[in-house]
């Protein structure tokens, strides 16, 4: 594998399309014609409307999935054309994942949890495992909290868990889905300032899928996501159309992700 600062494109998606054939033997298209490249160090963002099939498209990207037609390609190489285990190998050494639910193991320590993608590690990283998951810990701040059952920490404090044992392994591509989601705007700002922080010191690129335009704004490349297809967005308008919402009360200023301009 090469090194990353040699790398011009770190994940590739050349005319992607995803369908599924429903119960009434009809065809629901997901996905329409994507193309998108992301390279190391880059941090992009993606918006849309529920259902718009971002999660579809977040899962193809870190290789949970298959596109029904067009090519996904990880650093030069197909991934259609692997084995299914050398794609398990080169996603669980690659890429780390951030869900809106934490995804947490009941019971277990957040060491416990944070060592679990160590399990199946080689050499150093295996032998070293519980030292490598404290360090990690201690990065998220959350050192004095190693031996803490993770499902008894609050909300914020179990993002942080899940942040490290995303990155535990050092991945070079994050892929966060709604990381914010469940969390409150002071604690999600928190949590989008530590993965930005992690994935700029370790040049990892992070590609973030949210409803919460100020998390999409963090980015330096913005994508609208509508009806399947792939746009590039301009924030500033549905900036503009908040800023109108707050403004009459009975509002509630909720953005549409339609206000995002392509």
């Amino acid at each position: 594998m090469r090194q990353r600062d040699e790398l011009v494109s770190l994940v590739r998606l050349d005319g992607v399309t995803k369908s599924v054939t429903l119960p009434d033997d009809s065809t629901l298209e997901i996905l329409r014609g994507i193309s998108l490249e992301v390279s190391a160090g880059d941090h992009v963002s993606i918006v849309g409307r529920s259902g718009s099939g971002k999660s579809t498209l977040l899962n193809i990207l870190g290789m949970l999935d298959a596109p029904t037609t067009g090519t996904v390609a990880f650093e030069d190489a197909e991934v259609g054309r692997m084995r299914s285990g050398r794609l398990d190998r080169l996603r669980g050494e690659n890429v780390g994942f951030v869900f809106q639910q934490f995804n947490l193991l009941p019971g277990r320590t957040a060491l416990d949890n944070v060592m679990m993608p160590l399990g199946h590690a080689k050499g150093r990283l295996f032998w070293n495992r519980r030292r490598i998951a404290a360090d990690m810990l201690e990065r998220v701040g959350l050192g004095h909290r190693i031996e803490q059952i993770a499902d008894r920490l609050s909300g914020g404090e179990q993002q942080r868990v899940a942040i490290a044992r995303a990155l535990v392994r050092r991945p070079v591509l994050i892929l966060a889905d709604e990381p914010t989601g469940a969390l409150d705007i002071d604690t999600g700002a928190s949590v989008m300032g530590l993965l930005d922080e992690v994935a700029t010191e370790t040049d990892a690129a992070l590609v973030t899928i949210t409803h919460d335009l100020h998390v999409a704004a963090r980015a330096r490349r913005h994508y609208r996501l509508d009806a399947g297809r792939l746009e590039t967005a301009d924030l500033s308008r549905a900036f503009e159309a908040s800023t109108l919402a707050a403004s009459v009360p009975s509002s509630g200023a909720v953005v549409p992700a339609e206000a995002v301009a392509s």
